[in-house]
């Protein structure tokens, strides 16, 4: 997986593809703060209802 700088440097394109990708994704649901990576994987893995290492293979993966 891509580091959390490489995945923060490109997080708007992330945040659309993970939108197109999981139609029922919102803002605040990826809403990237910073240190708080674990909440977002959190949010994620609750809503697309999958384990945070599948979660971090789908962003490595856009």
């Amino acid at each position: 997986m891509k580091n959390f700088t490489e995945i923060k440097g490109g997080w708007k394109e992330i945040k659309g593809k993970l939108k197109q990708k999981f139609a029922m994704l919102t803002d605040d649901d990826l809403l990237l703060v910073e240190g708080k990576q674990d909440d977002l994987l959190g949010r994620l893995q609750v809503k697309l209802g999958r384990t945070k290492e599948e979660i971090r293979m789908i962003i490595s993966e856009l």
